[in-house]
């Protein structure tokens, strides 16, 4: 790639990095600072590898978007039916608003201990906050918004390894792949916040806002190297390593992890720290507050834009309804994981939805092997972690709420099945028994 497109690319980018705003949220952050503080740096590997495995996944949902110019819900419907648009919608709302009031309850706690004000009052600001700005101003800012702060988090914390003592031969020896004894939920945690369901329906929509189809191709790929492989990598290897060199409690809130980094490291460290996980719960909150809307709204039949009147009524009740997420209280950490659970066990039927739609009709140019078999080696990998999720909750007791998560695990987990035989039967009564991608 010559300069100027270099720089005519980096002026223009935008959509990918709201997705990986909210990829580079304190739910990532949580399940780092667990894999550093409580497995030295044994996981670095991990790290790398989430981040490849993020740009994978939100390559193939742009190649959908540009190739349909359409939201993912309604390609959904127009080409598999109604059954099926209503089960993504559902996967989204479910995963999407679990965490919308848990970052909140997260983002309220931060501005509490930056402040010493009340955390509700905090969540209520922060909330109207939203409304005004997304209802307000619509996806413009939000764009602006995630790149500026994406790239402020992102040199919060490479400014914190600083001022933390990183050893970096033990650091290397973290790059040969190998699971300790008790890292296997752990590394599934720190993959399932790269790969998550409301990470891959967002993409289609977001573009769609800044009217990006095929012709702007070579640009939508470089958005997405740019935000995922490099911003979100650095940013998840730069906490880990902070993590893995001070720390050694795995049971730290991420607050309180920032909290400890002021004996350990210096009070530097410990503000940067704050910083960087208050501008990652903010734009996270941004980014995944607009993804219930766009896709209740798809399916709906209206305009995923402010200029439609009920989409911007929408948008703000998403955002005033944040609010009552910091009147959970609590500890953050466990509640970050389970959003996570949530969001992993939600995302195997959403890649298999769009690696199923890469190879039917609904695009019109072909998909090429080597990533076909990449969309389904990631859809594999997806499908470990949301069973090791499933399992890790069940080991603690069947619950009200673990019933729940098993129950929506095994209605996703049919309808992948579901598709698989779809696309078999389609390609059989076809009359051709090889697969499309194989072409």
């Amino acid at each position: 790639m010559n300069v100027d497109r270099f720089r005519g690319y980096a002026g223009e980018m935008g959509p990918s990095w709201v997705a990986g705003a909210i990829a580079a949220g304190p739910a990532t952050m949580a399940t780092l600072i667990t894999a550093g503080a409580g497995y030295g740096y044994d996981l670095l590997w991990v790290v790398l590898l989430s981040a490849a495995a993020g740009t994978l996944a939100q390559y193939l949902a742009m190649r959908l978007g540009l190739l349909t110019e359409r939201g993912i819900v309604g390609v959904v419907e127009d080409h598999l039916g109604e059954w099926w648009a209503w089960l993504l919608v559902v996967d989204v709302v479910v995963a999407a608003g679990v965490a919308q009031l848990v970052i909140m309850n997260t983002l309220a706690s931060v501005s509490a201990t930056m402040t010493g004000l009340d955390p509700r009052v905090w969540g209520l600001t922060w909330a109207v906050v939203l409304a005004v700005g997304l209802a307000g101003r619509g996806y413009g800012v939000l764009e602006t918004a995630a790149k500026v702060l994406v790239a402020g988090v992102v040199v919060a914390f490479v400014a914190s390894l600083f001022v933390v003592p990183v050893d970096p031969g033990a650091a290397a020896g973290g790059l040969v792949p190998t699971l300790p004894g008790g890292t296997a939920l752990v590394a599934a945690g720190i993959l399932g916040g790269a790969v998550h369901v409301t990470l891959i329906t967002m993409h289609s929509y977001t573009m769609r806002a800044r009217g990006w189809g095929d012709e702007e191709y070579g640009l939508a790929t470089f958005d997405v190297g740019a935000s995922m492989l490099v911003a979100f990598g650095v940013y998840s290897v730069a906490i880990f390593l902070v993590a893995a060199s001070v720390l050694t409690d795995p049971d730290l809130s991420t607050v309180a992890a920032a909290e400890a980094l002021g004996p350990l490291a210096g009070d530097g460290a410990k503000w940067l720290f704050l910083l960087g996980l208050g501008g990652a719960s903010v734009s996270t909150l941004g980014g995944n507050t607009i993804v219930p809307p766009f896709v209740v709204a798809d399916k709906l039949g209206w305009e995923t834009s402010v200029e439609d009147a009920r989409y911007r009524a929408l948008l703000a009740a998403v955002s005033l309804l944040s609010a009552f997420g910091a009147v959970i209280g609590g500890e953050v950490l466990g509640q970050l994981v389970l959003v996570l659970a949530l969001g992993t066990v939600g995302t195997p039927f959403a890649i298999a939805l769009v690696v199923y739609l890469l190879n039917s009709s609904a695009v019109s140019r072909p998909t090429a092997t080597p990533t076909n078999a990449a969309g389904l080696a990631l859809l594999l990998v997806s499908g470990t972690l949301a069973a090791n999720f499933v399992r890790e909750q069940l080991a603690r007791g069947v619950t009200l709420l673990s019933g729940a998560v098993l129950a929506f695990a095994v209605l996703l987990a049919l309808a992948v099945v579901g598709l698989f035989a779809k696309y078999v039967r389609r390609r059989v009564v076809g009359g051709s028994t090889v697969p499309e991608w194989a072409d």
